[in-house]
Parts: structure tokens; sequence; C-alpha cells
């Protein structure tokens, strides 16, 4: 499991220096993307110290010109580069760079979602974007790092902090913008975001498409037993130390406590809400369920609760976000006490089938007298009752 701390935003070049530091071998590493084929492009990995903390650096130049400008406020923007469109990018990440197939996936992938997010800002289609904050060569080399090294830790699972955006002005091709950016608005739809007194641009456009492309939940960190961290460094100094924490170990499960999460729906039809339950079903649930309620203004409603591993709330927190129109989603930590289980195999004229056994109480997998029904055509009570099964 990977846990990124967003407390000051999110930029490509401090998320591939917090994930470089996870590598026993970072120099090696930066070696290995030097070794590419991204034109005109030098990487260099330097130590950094922010708030007596230390961590590291990575430097992008193009053709032995470092990124950014002198006008950014915090995080570096890149250059504007002639033939910055989607089928460039395309066609440089396809044809050009030696990476794996998968990696150039999630490349192209970023960049697709940073096309639709400043195709609606411009209100042009995708296919005329020339990408003037994230097009250049030195966004595409933060980007192919991250999902670089993304595919190099393979961590499973992904979760991250809500996103510090920062506040203020930013100054970009097209003039002075406010921070957020409208497209660092859009990538961040969904996403739990905070902004502060912190003046500057925390989390970029480029930032803002990898965390949505990697990231599979935001909160609180889960429970994990934490193998390694690394901080990445952006190039500003502010009160705060200006970083990107990356925490790489496995999940823990946490015994027998569970984590409530409930939110009211009076807007959603049934058909809607079905689906809900069914995605989070997949995204890990332990128990999904609903409840007739009476809400404000005497509206009929849907009280929607799910029960899941503590470490598995930042996932479900975000699929209750994406799947309903709620608002607010309420959590409580609850302790529960439960019967040891075990599995047995009972023998029928069908073959066998799983018996779930916990103390006194036994009874056959559901999934496995229904096969058995639909093969056939016997009612679901009829196989229970000529199979002797509980």
């Amino acid at each position: 499991m990977l846990y990124l701390d967003l407390s000051m935003g999110a930029a490509g070049d401090m998320l591939a220096a917090a994930l470089l530091g996870l590598l026993p071998d970072p120099a090696g590493f930066v070696e290995k993307l030097n070794g590419l084929g991204l034109p005109g492009v030098q990487f260099t990995l330097e130590k950094s110290v922010k708030c007596g903390i230390a961590g590291l650096h990575l430097a992008v130049a193009v053709h032995g010109q470092a990124e950014g400008h002198p006008h950014d406020h915090h995080h570096d923007h890149p250059h504007d580069h002639p033939g910055g469109s989607l089928a460039a990018i395309g066609h440089l990440v396809k044809d050009r760079l030696t990476l794996p197939e998968a990696v150039a996936r999630d490349v192209l992938a970023v960049y697709g979602a940073l096309a639709q997010a400043e195709s609606q800002v411009h209100g042009v289609p995708v296919e005329e974007i020339h990408f003037h904050e994230v097009g250049t060569m030195d966004a595409v080399a933060d980007v192919t790092a991250v999902c670089l090294l993304m595919h190099t830790l393979a961590p499973g699972e992904v979760y991250a902090s809500p996103v510090h955006v920062g506040s203020g002005r930013v100054r970009c091709a097209h003039g002075i913008l406010p921070v957020p950016a409208p497209a660092t608005v859009l990538l961040l739809e969904g996403i739990p975001t905070y902004g502060g007194e912190i003046q500057g641009e925390l989390c970029t456009p480029t930032g803002a498409a990898l965390l949505r492309h990697f990231v599979g939940g935001f909160g609180s960190q889960p429970c994990m037993a934490v193998q390694a961290v690394s901080y990445g460094m952006g190039s500003k100094d502010f009160p705060a130390a200006n970083c990107v924490r990356a925490i790489l170990g496995p999940a823990v499960r946490t015994g027998n406590r569970v984590l409530s999460l409930s939110c009211n729906l009076d807007d959603m039809t049934p058909e809607e809400i079905g689906f809900a339950q069914e995605q989070l079903w997949q995204a890990g649930a332990l128990e999904v369920y609903t409840t007739a309620v009476g809400m404000k203004k005497n509206r009929p409603g849907v009280l929607l609760t799910c029960l899941c591993r503590p470490e598995d709330g930042p996932a479900l927190t975000q699929a209750m976000f994406r799947h309903t129109t709620t608002l607010g989603i309420r959590q409580a930590e609850l302790r529960r006490v439960t019967l040891p289980r075990r599995q047995e195999t009972a023998e029928t004229p069908w073959g066998p089938v799983a018996v779930k056994v916990a103390g006194e109480n036994a009874k056959a997998e559901y999934e496995d007298l229904a096969r058995i029904a639909r093969q056939t055509g016997l009612p679901l009570r009829q196989v229970r009752r000529d199979g002797g099964l509980p």
C-alpha cells in the first residue's frame, strides 16, 4: 500500500521525487529515466532540506534550461512547446520512448484527462488543445517519471490525504488566474480539497491529473505497517515543509473494529441507489444496506449505510461520493463481536457445495446453491432440501 500526504499539494516533480525516495537505488533509477529517449531532457536528483526535513528534489532541464518561469508562485509551470498537442504527445510516447506498454498507457491516460480539462476550460475541441501549461517536455518528463515509478513500485493500493490547493493568484500563459487554476479544479472534481493561508499554487494541473489517475481513495492514513517513507521536495520555501510525503508498507487488518459510512438520500432513483450499492460491494464493503427514513420537509428518503474495514475507509468514502448525490458522509468506528468461522465442503448429487460454519450455525453458500439451481432448473429450496444442506 502507498499513502501520499498532500498537505502541501502536489506537482509532478514533487510526486516523482517522493516515489524515487522509496526505491533502494534512486540514483540508478534516474539514470534509467535519462535513457528513455525524451528529446533534450536531463533529469538530475538533488538533496533538499525543508524546515529541517531532508528529502529529494527531481530537477528537469530541457536543452540545458531548467524548468519553471521567474513568475511562478510555487510549483514550476512548463515552457510553451511547439507541437504540444495530444496527438504529438501520443506519437512521442508510443513511437519514440522505450517504455513498458502499461506505463505508456498510463502516460497517455493522464494526458487524456489533462486534454479534457483544458478543452472544457477553453471551450475548444480536444484535438485543438495545445498544452501551454502541461504539454511541454518538462511536464512530459514529470508525468513519465511518475508513471514509470508507480509501475516499478507496484504498490497495489494507493491512498492520499485531502489535497491542499493553496490560495491567491498564479501567472500562466493566458494571464493571471485564481488558485487553484481552472483546469486543476476540473481534474480534482469529486476529490476532497481545501485552501488555506499559504499564497501560491500548491497543486498543479499535472499533479491533479496524476492523483486522479493513480489514487484510489482520499482520507486519513489507513492502518499500515510502514516499511519506507520519503519526502519529495518542491523548489520554493514556505513556513510549512514544501513536500509530498510518500509512505509505503502493507495494509494491517485491525481486528474487530469496523467503520460505518452513512448518508441520507432523497433525490436518487431506486436503480441509481442499487447501482451505488453494487459499486460499494465491488470496492470492498463488508456490508451495504438501505433503511427507509423521513427527512426534512417531510420527504421520504433512504439511509444508505456501508460497513467496511477501517483501512478501506478512504476508498469506500470516495466510491460513495462518486456514485451517490450526497454532499456529506457520516463516519463512525464500531466494535463488533464475531464468532470464529470455518468453511467445510458438503457432497451433493450435483457435486461439492461450500458450507460456512460459525459456532452452532451452518449455512450452505448461496452462490453454490444458485449455480446448481440454474443448471438443473430446480427451485433453490429443493436444491437445499434434496442435497441435505443447511
